[in-house]
């Protein structure tokens, strides 16, 4: 636990009263503000001590308006009510001003951007001004960015930048081979020549607010651009760098949240009103993971997390020493500790420590503990956290003063224990004469020794010695002493200096030098245990002196850890045994990670040996047993870590240390390690023969602080304390306390005196705390034999013991250490037959612990039980412990949340109890709950028929109005029992109490009303009685006694109601019904109907063909399926053929496996063949009825009979599924489905199918449709036909020359048609092709070099129209229509309309408009002083172009 050490600020007296604090983020330098009303405002920095730094104060006729730290340099920046702003240098006190024009009112922004190269500064006025500062804390000249908003500024935040690249990784991925790792260190290559970034970057964009509620965006180019606005002045803000959003919390507590984008554009995402008292009273802190913590005078401090969107508040304890009342000004929170500070209305500073708790799920969740507060003077207005986390400024209404957190001191030695209240206050405790008392001391204690004789307190630079006069204490001598380390030892003070430990008297005296070479360090830590001291060093040496003599004498030789540790990294405790022979050792490693194991050094015989709490293990389990008891209790330890050490003052064998969990925040908090609920205080045997041997563990007691000693046969502990007005409260000592102390409820008094350390027996000495020593010792070796496994040398240390009370001690010894063979020895010895027999009977228990629980039972060890019971999962047997033990509430609730499948029966247990304790009312609770109440609570209540009756009527149960009914009906009141029967819906009871009255028409009335099956069959035996048989039979058939009903019937020749009855009952009557039948030779079709439906079928038919009932045959032939006998399906087949029923026929054929005939019979009767009905056609795979080659010669004759019908798809199916795929894809194309076509031709892979899905597709729009062309090519280039793929090629150059005169296409066309009549080696083809190609070719090179060679172009199509054969390759009317072109645009019309005539006369119909533009021959007409005339004629039929042309007729 810690204390605080309170320092005031050495303030000179001309300051008035502090307004401002601020700690520099690294340096322990504390900046304080004042004012004083006659002399004005000023400015100081103070050390970590409240030292005044005399160079550093600065004073003003006016108040400082803010402090804000440099984040690394030791620069001040002060911003004044007038608007003067400066720089204050530490320690030199130098002094740079800011330019004095900049700002004219009081300034209300100071921040630095997060490496302090800029400073961005705001006033009352609205004007805002960006500095830049050099890298030696110097401002440079004037500011970068100066801009008047003409509103208040009231909060300024940088924006956190990127994340820089990750060195490390970088380099190790570049080693690897990582190409794009190596070229980032290469400037040249990395984003085109920029430099990554090797640190941390500087954030220059900022977010500035003013008071109408407006946030500014401001980048490092100086523009400032409105960002958001909310409805009032900004208080706060706060940006999350992980999700990009930024947080704004104005003066009415109205918190917002806006989405930044990368554009700069935000968004609003959520706006919550906080609770408080608005802003004159608000103190708002944000946190690193975004939780805003704001105190505004109330007696709450509320917490809102912003990334969880949840939100609670904090209150004080009034237990823990505040009063009702006690108002919270202000908070701080420290990141590094996780701890809340908050600042009261009477002087107190609330502490809350934050602990992440993860549930078995995986959540976390925060939880808040309330420390013990610190005290000061006045009314706390200001709280800060210094950069050492053990700082705490704290500015009240009377002073500033620095908290300094200090472990507390504590100290035991021969029955002496002394632990620190205050930091000048010691409680000191004489267990000898078991007396208390409290001592105040003049300075501050940082270290405290006791002994018998004296008390020695240090405060850092002075050790003062006291001892006892009567009942308080005085001081004997006091000298100077800056010793890091302090042990005594009767009349000796042991301190250190560098490589030496001195030897002092209570006054000081230096009278013995322990020297330490060079190399074997500084001491640094000093351990006294029993007569010996244990020395450690700062470069990981340990030595032990014996101080039994008159000089102390070293005992073996320095001895160098290092060398037998790896990765020590220093010594954290260094403790010896009462013999001086073995050294424990507790080391943190080179990391600075406390190491998870505990050395023990044997000085004799120079070994080293360790427990390893990491596995829970020793490091070698040679020498002790191996048994289920032993390795549970090391799993408990697995993964743990030690935090102090002790050795039992007197037996040299004991040893004890506490352990917490490895992942504990406690292993790197500067809180005591101790203070953690999950703490095992962890007991060994450390001896020469067998090494390091775990003998027990125990968690520390909750209401306890920490271990202070082993001394046998107790532990000693410190207890927990509270603060409380000034004074000391106490918690309860908890069980096994020394003595009572008063608590909140009994005595509200600070007791003088408090008792700060208590006793607890050690689990061997539990009820033998006061034996004497020949007992301890005896006790001792038990326990060490028992440990090794040794039992005969175990019973010979207690066989001369005669007591009782031991062995009954020593049985519950085995109740901890689980060995039960050792148990029942000891109930033999205390002749204990019941809990022996108890015992032998639970060894059929598969859980050792269950039988361990049995044996702690019966020696009265209910906790232990119980925990055993709950370590080991028996719930049902803790469930039954809770009961036997009367404790009724926990076996309820045990079953209710563990043992549930014994719940009813908990609960009719608890109920039986209560019964007995006579508290009925809640008896009926629980028989309720239990579900037995309609039997057990009639059976409790029976004595008393008036509670009964009304319980009845309350719980309105059916089964209890039954059974009260019958309780009527058995008292022979017939009409109260006839009520509660038809409040119970118990209608055979009615009828039955109706029948026995003699009103049989009611009975049957209810029969009939309710149709209640018993009711109905006990009025119909009645009717049966008296011979009322249409009535009987009609009571049956309610009741659905069938058999019944149709015995009657048989019985008086009710036929027609029989057949109605036989179908309603079940198979056998029917059977038996429609024998009936047969046996009277009527209703013969009765009969058919009645074997059908019992399943009898072949003697359904039998009959039916016996009497010619063609009707009941058909319905019979439906039910018949591929099960039914193939003989009864071929008649039945047949006999429907006979009647033209030829569907039901094919039906029946198929499913008598007769698939040939079944076909045959559809050919012949043109029966249209279904999907469903070939698919029942089609044989599978591997039937027996039909070998392969037959299956798909009948699946070809299923296509074609469907080829015949025009059912294409499903012929092509069967054409398929028998294997000829030529012929499914010739049904395929009759059915010119062009997408089955494309996707058939693509799954079969055939090379004769491709070609015909080929020439399927050019008898399609092709032309128009560029997927069908892309098809065709790819179908004929699969299925190799290159003739005609080439001759498609020549079709699509046609299709280019004709509809879009595009003849650079239909060269390509050409050109892919000649390559295929290559690889074809189709010469005479190709030939052919190739001199078309020409022609083309040379028509196309004629239309390219027009514009530069016209009168070449113009000879080479004049050659063009010279030859034969040009018109299949070229249109004459385009080389016409090139060169009246040519001549319109040179003007030579003459000769234009000659080539005109020529065009005519080689083609009279031709339509010139195809070929030549209207602009030309508009032209031309009026060039030649022509008028064309046109009018429409026939169309004809071109052959050789396959086109319509128009006829165009030109007169003059």
């Amino acid at each position: 636990m810690a204390v605080y050490f309170d320092h005031r600020v050495e303030a000179p007296d001309t300051n008035g009263v502090a307004l401002l604090i601020s700690w520099h983020s690294s340096l322990c330098v504390l900046a304080v503000g004042s004012v004083n009303a006659s002399t004005g405002g000023c400015v100081d920095l103070y050390l970590q001590q409240g030292e005044h730094v005399e160079l550093c104060h600065v004073e003003r006729g006016f108040s400082p308006s803010l402090l804000l730290w440099h984040p690394t340099k030791p620069l001040l920046a002060v911003g004044w009510e007038t608007g003067e702003t400066m720089l204050l240098s530490h320690p030199s006190g130098e002094l740079i001003p800011l330019p004095n024009n900049t700002h004219a009112s009081c300034i209300t922004v100071l921040e630095w951007s997060n490496n302090g190269s800029r400073l961005v500064t705001g006033d009352q006025a609205g004007v805002m001004a960006v500095w830049r500062v050099d890298a030696r804390g110097k401002l440079q000249g004037s500011p970068l960015i100066k801009h008047d908003y003409s509103k208040p500024l009231t909060c300024c935040i940088f924006r956190p930048p990127p994340p820089a690249e990750d060195v490390a990784t970088l380099a190790r991925a570049a080693v690897s081979g990582d190409e794009s790792a190596l070229d980032m260190f290469n400037w040249k290559k990395s984003n085109k020549g920029a430099a990554f970034a090797l640190g941390s970057q500087e954030a220059l964009t900022f977010f500035i607010s003013t008071a109408d509620g407006s946030v500014y965006s401001v980048d490092e180019q100086a523009r400032s651009v409105p960002l958001v606005s909310v409805e009032s002045a900004v208080l706060t803000m706060w940006y999350s760098k992980r999700r990009d959003v930024l947080a704004v919390v104005t003066d009415s507590l109205l918190l917002s949240q806006f989405s930044l984008g990368p554009e700069g554009i935000a968004q609003e995402i959520s706006k919550v009103k906080l609770s408080g008292r608005g802003v004159q009273h608000a103190d708002i802190v944000w946190t690193e993971s975004g939780l805003l913590i704001t105190a505004s005078g109330e007696q709450h401090i509320r917490l809102w997390d912003v990334e969880l969107d949840d939100h609670y508040a904090l209150s004080l304890d009034e237990s823990l020493g505040f009063e009702k009342g006690e108002l919270l000004n202000c908070v701080s929170f420290c990141t590094s500790k996780q701890v809340l500070a908050a600042g009261t209305s009477k002087g107190r500073v609330a502490l809350w420590h934050m602990v992440t708790v993860s549930d078995q799920k995986g959540d976390t969740k925060i939880h808040w503990k309330l420390q013990t507060p610190a005290e000061v003077e006045g009314n706390i207005s200001q709280l800060k956290w210094g950069s050492s986390s053990h700082l705490l400024a704290v500015c009240s209404s009377s002073c500033v003063v620095i908290l300094s957190e200090h472990v507390m001191c504590s100290h035991y030695s021969q029955q002496m224990a002394a632990v620190q209240l205050t930091p000048t206050q010691l409680s000191l405790a004489n267990f000898n004469t078991n007396t208390h008392t409290t001592f105040s001391t003049d300075t501050h204690i940082r270290a405290v020794q006791v002994t018998k004789e004296m008390v020695v307190v240090w405060n850092g630079k002075y050790i003062t010695v006291y001892e006892p006069s009567g009942q308080t204490l005085h001081s004997t001598g006091s000298f100077q002493c800056e010793s890091p380390a302090l042990v005594v030892h009767e009349e000796n003070i042991y301190t250190v200096e560098p490589n030496r430990v001195q030897i002092r008297t209570p006054q000081g005296t230096v009278k013995q030098l322990l020297a330490f070479s060079e190399a074997e360090g500084n001491p640094t830590l000093l351990s006294v245990c029993g007569s010996y001291l244990a020395v450690g060093t700062d470069t990981c040496h340990v030595r032990v002196f014996d101080l039994t003599r008159r000089e102390a004498k070293a005992i073996g030789v320095t001895k160098n850890l290092s060398e037998l540790i790896p990765d020590l990294g220093a010594l954290r405790s260094v403790k010896c045994n009462a013999s001086g022979s073995q050294l424990s050792i507790l080391i943190a490693q080179v990391n600075g990670r406390p190491d998870n194991k505990v050395y023990f050094y044997d000085i004799e015989l120079d070994t080293l040996s360790h427990f390893d709490f990491f596995t829970g293990r020793p490091e070698s389990s040679l020498a002790q047993s191996e048994d289920s008891q032993r390795t549970q209790c090391e799993g408990e330890l697995a993964a743990r870590c030690p935090v102090s050490q002790f050795w039992d003052e007197n037996e040299p064998r004991m040893f004890v240390c506490e352990t917490v969990p490895v992942n504990s925040d406690l292993l790197c908090s500067s809180q005591s390690q101790t203070e953690k609920e999950d703490v095992l205080v962890v007991t060994f045997f450390v001896t020469q023969e067998h090494g390091v041997l775990l003998q027990d563990s125990q968690p520390k007691p909750a209401t306890l602080l920490s271990l202070l000693a082993l001394d046998t046969p107790y532990y000693y502990y410190i207890c927990k304390l509270l603060f409380r007005r000034g004074g000391l409260f106490l918690p309860d000592l908890g069980e096994g306390g020394d003595q009572g102390v008063s608590t909140p409820a009994t005595a509200p008094q600070v007791p003088s005196s408090p008792q700060m350390v208590v006793r607890r027996a050690l689990r061997d000495f539990v009820g033998l705390e006061s034996c004497e020593k020949q007992t301890r010792d005896a006790m001792l070796n038990f326990s060490f034999y028992l440990t090794i496994g040794d039992m005969d040398e175990a019973f010979k240390a207690i066989k001369l013991i005669k007591s009782e009370a031991v062995w009954e001690n020593m049985a519950r010894m085995c109740v901890k250490s689980r060995r039960l063979d050792v148990a029942r020895v000891c109930l033999g010895n205390m002749g204990n037959a019941r809990a022996a027999r108890a015992l032998r009977e639970a060894e059929k228990e598969p859980e050792v612990e269950a039988q361990v629980a049995v044996l702690a039972t019966q020696l009265g060890m209910l906790e232990d039980a119980e925990r055993l019971y709950k370590s080991c999962g028996r719930f049902d047997l803790l469930n039954k412990f809770y009961q036997a033990a009367g404790q009724w509430q926990q076996a309820v609730e045990t079953a209710e949340t563990h043992d549930r499948i014994h719940l009813r029966t908990t609960y009719y247990s608890y109920a039986k109890h209560l019964e007995a304790m006579g508290d009925k009312n809640l008896a009926l609770v629980y028989f309720e709950k239990s579900d037995t109440h309609r039997f057990e609570v009639p059976r409790m209540l029976m004595e008393d028929n008036l509670s009964l009756e009304i319980y009845i009527n309350k719980m309105k149960d059916k089964d209890l109005y039954k059974w009260w009914g019958h309780y009527l009906e058995s008292q022979s009141d017939m009409e109260a029992a006839l009520h509660y029967y038809d409040l119970a819906q118990d209608y055979l009871s009615q009828v039955r109490v109706y029948c026995y009255l003699g009103n049989i028409q009611k009975a049957s009335e209810i029969a009939n009303e309710t149709g209640n099956r018993a009711a109905s069959y006990h009025v119909a035996r009645q009717y049966e009685g008296q011979d009322e048989i249409s009535q009987s039979v009609h009571f049956y058939t309610r009741a659905q006694a069938y058999n019944n009903a149709i015995r009657l019937c048989k019985e008086n020749n009710l036929d027609e109601q029989l057949m109605n009855l036989a179908l309603l009952s079940n198979p056998e009557d029917m059977m038996d019904t429609a024998m009936y039948y047969e046996e009277k030779g009527t209703h013969m079709d009765r009969a058919v109907m009645l074997y059908h439906k019992a399943g009898h079928v072949s003697k359904a038919l039998e009959l039916a063909f016996a009497t010619e009932q063609f009707g009941a045959l058909q319905l019979i032939a439906e039910d018949l399926n591929e099960n039914s006998d193939p003989a009864l399906l071929a008649r039945c087949s047949d006999f429907f053929i006979k009647h033209a029923q030829y569907q039901k026929a094919v039906e029946l054929l198929v499913a008598a496996k007769k698939y040939h005939e079944a076909l045959q019979l559809c050919l012949d009767q043109s029966l249209t063949i279904t999907e469903d009905l070939a698919e029942s056609l089609t044989v599978p795979k591997d039937s027996s009825h039909l070998s392969e080659a037959g299956r798909r010669e009948l699946l070809e004759k299923i296509a074609d009979c469907c080829m015949r019908q025009g059912n294409y798809h499903l012929a092509t199916k069967k054409y398929t599924q028998a294997g000829n795929k030529i012929k499914a894809m010739r049904a395929l194309l009759k059915s010119g489905d062009t997408e089955k076509i494309v996707f058939f031709a693509g799954v079969s892979r055939q090379k004769e199918i491709y070609v015909m899905a080929a020439n399927y597709l050019q008898s399609l729009d092709w032309r128009n449709d560029p997927e069908i062309m892309k098809n065709i090519i790819s179908f004929y280039t699969k299925g190799r036909a290159l003739d005609l793929l080439a001759g498609f090629y020549e079709a699509c150059a046609e299709v280019e020359i004709d509809d879009f005169q595009n003849y650079e296409k239909a060269y390509g066309a050409l050109t892919e048609a000649c390559k295929c009549l290559t690889k074809a080696k189709a010469d005479s083809k190709l030939l052919m092709l190739t001199h078309r190609l020409n022609l083309v070719k040379r028509f196309i090179q004629a239309r390219r070099m027009h514009e530069e060679d016209p009168v070449e172009a113009v000879r080479v199509c004049e050659s063009l129209l010279d030859e034969k054969d040009l018109d299949p390759a070229v249109r004459v009317g385009d080389v016409y229509g090139f060169l009246v072109e040519h001549y319109c645009n040179h003007g030579n019309f003459q000769q234009a309309w000659s080539k005109i005539e020529d065009l005519r006369s080689t083609r009279p119909n031709i339509n010139l408009s195809l070929y030549v533009s209207q602009t030309s021959l508009e032209a031309l007409q009026n060039a030649a002083g022509v008028r064309l005339l046109y009018r429409d004629t026939d169309t004809h039929a071109a052959e050789d172009e396959e086109e319509v042309e128009e006829d165009e007729n030109i007169t003059h």
